[in-house]
């Protein structure tokens, strides 16, 4: 992801079919496991850079599939070979795991499952060439969702919504900053702008969506990112309502933050869900606003952060039991 620079694209009319007064006043579902998705990052940094065309992608890939499958959620691989900034093709799997596929009636939670292939916002320029592990960026939001899924099928009282993971792929291919391409914010989140305009199911429609992106680093908070105040309002504030509901509104803070470019954008714009971005915002750090791990070579499991997983995961399961 990066920070976006053109906002013509905006339109400050759409809202969510969810507000915060939907919200339940008190604490609602299971309690999410931080050790599981602490757990489920650790396995994904595992297989090393999950970068495109390699076989520690393609490997983790399969793993996340089967977890889900594992889980009893019907799972549907889109494969597909996108051009990347320098006409690279880049095989990629969009990977969609659904729980109770048969209800109308449903959710989108995503997240991207790839990592960055070039470390070039590292403070030593001789890495910035070298593939990012991606423990924040990338496994923490598909770690999360994955918890979110064994707790539902785990959960006997089951959930009436039907929920989407859709794990988007080839997000972080985008231009580096060593590179003379321009970067006018295409060549990110190309595995959502595929699945946003070739939905795995023709017509497919959810009443709002949920980005989960760098949710597990330490000293994380989130600001109310402004793509998100743009298309979906009335989420932003049920989210961070929720939050605060189940005693982690420390983590969400109730301002602006910066607007970003992330696979929530062609959610909205193409595929006309409202579609939120949760993702860390650092406004005083000096290697970057995203963080002091991002896209550099100590994006590991030292950054992660049990507790600012726990805050995320908690809050979306109070957010999808409030719903009714």
């Amino acid at each position: 992801m990066s920070l976006l620079v053109c906002f013509t694209a905006c339109n400050s009319n759409k809202k969510a079919a969810s507000s915060a007064d939907d919200l339940s006043a008190q604490s609602v579902g299971p309690a999410f496991n931080a050790d599981s998705a602490y757990a489920f990052c650790a396995k994904q940094c595992d297989f090393g850079p999950r970068t495109m065309n390699t076989d520690a992608h393609e490997q983790c890939g399969e793993w996340i599939m089967a977890k889900f499958r594992q889980y009893g959620l019907t799972v549907t691989p889109q494969r597909v070979t996108l051009n990347g900034y320098d006409g690279t093709p880049l095989k990629a799997t969009n990977i969609i795991a659904s729980y109770r596929p048969e209800l109308a009636d449903r959710v989108l939670l995503c997240a991207h499952w790839d990592t960055r292939p070039w470390a070039d916002n590292d403070p030593d320029s001789a890495n910035w060439r070298k593939p990012v592990v991606g423990a924040n960026d990338g496994a923490s939001g598909v770690a999360v969702m994955l918890e979110i899924a064994r707790l539902l099928t785990a959960d006997t009282a089951k959930l009436d919504l039907g929920v989407d993971f859709v794990c988007f792929d080839a997000e972080d291919w985008g231009v580096p900053r060593w590179s003379d391409a321009p970067d006018n914010g295409d060549s990110w989140a190309l595995g959502a702008q595929y699945w946003s305009a070739n939905p795995h199911k023709p017509g497919y429609k959810a009443r709002y969506g949920i980005l989960l992106d760098m949710v597990g680093g330490q000293g994380s908070q989130f600001w109310r990112e402004g793509m998100s105040m743009q298309y979906a309002p009335d989420l932003v504030k049920k989210v961070w309502a929720a939050a605060s509901v189940v005693g982690f509104g420390s983590y969400f803070v109730d301002r602006d933050g910066a607007y970003v470019t992330d696979d929530h954008v062609p959610v909205n714009e193409k595929a006309k869900i409202p579609t939120i971005d949760i993702i860390a915002y650092y406004p005083d750090c000096q290697t970057s606003s995203f963080g002091p791990t991002w896209h550099t070579v100590n994006d590991t499991m030292d950054g992660i952060d049990k507790s600012t997983l726990g805050a995320v995961g908690q809050t979306v399961v109070q957010v999808l039991y409030s719903e009714k």
